[in-house]
């Protein structure tokens, strides 16, 4: 998993002192888009998993994702004096319990479905608490957080890719997918309309270009489904629009 770390959003922010109470909401922040990745990337594995019952080490890493999942909500229960949160805290325990009593047993059709629904619930959860924690961001870390997102609508678009190929095709999860395409896609225009150094002009055209290949995946899934060519392609995807991540953490 590619960490959201706290320090980044500190280090894109180090021209402007920040007060203790921001060094808190940036703590939360970065557990909240921690959850809210590990929120896709645990069903969409689960998902390859159901689709590749062969790939036994998938299951490993799913439980080191729970693991991580755990650690990011223990970080928000410390920072936090809210009892909205708190609250809330205690839902994505119960839901983080549920996906542990799925995955302990074989895959099935039922349990994709289930591990769908705990996936939203935690992402509901994530975003609740981070609308509550939010504050206004400076230019550089709205890009690092546009950065992220694309991450994270990748594992989300594959999430539901690998749903619509176990059989799970339905219109919702169908509308869900399109939606983060969408998304995804308008994100990437404002990384390829946002003023980066010549240096990374190279970056932005792979960048397109490993998204043009995860997309076309999607756009033939009814006539291929192709789930190790998907996965595979949503990290080459994810592992360039992390060098956007990391120019943004050094940003001064």
């Amino acid at each position: 998993m590619k960490k959201f770390i706290a320090g980044c959003l500190i280090a894109a922010g180090m021209l402007l002192p920040l007060s203790a109470e921001t060094r808190t909401n940036v703590h939360i922040i970065e557990a909240t888009e921690n959850i809210r990745f590990l929120s896709q990337e645990i069903a969409k594995d689960y998902l390859y998993y159901y689709a590749n019952p062969r790939k036994r080490e998938i299951s490993r890493t799913i439980r080191a994702d729970l693991q991580a999942l755990v650690k990011n909500i223990r970080t928000i229960a410390v920072y936090t004096e809210s009892e909205e949160t708190k609250n809330m805290l205690e839902f994505l325990v119960y839901s983080k319990n549920q996906i542990d009593t799925i995955i302990a047993e074989k895959p099935s059709k039922e349990k994709a479905a289930l591990m769908l629904d705990y996936s939203e619930t935690l992402l509901e959860g994530a975003n609740s608490i981070g609308k509550e924690y939010a504050y206004n961001y400076s230019e550089n870390e709205k890009m690092l957080i546009k950065s992220k997102q694309v991450e994270f609508l990748v594992e989300r678009s594959a999430k539901y890719y690998l749903a619509l190929g176990a059989g799970l095709d339905n219109e919702i999860n169908r509308r869900q997918m399109l939606q983060a395409v969408k998304e995804l896609e308008q994100d990437l225009k404002e990384i390829e309309n946002y003023p980066y150094p010549l240096l990374l002009s190279p970056i932005k055209e792979r960048l397109s270009q490993a998204w043009n290949v995860t997309k076309s995946l999607i756009d033939r899934r009814q006539k291929l489904f192709a789930s190790n060519l998907l996965v595979l392609a949503g990290r080459e995807t994810e592992s360039v629009a992390e060098q956007f991540v990391i120019y943004h953490r050094k940003a001064k």
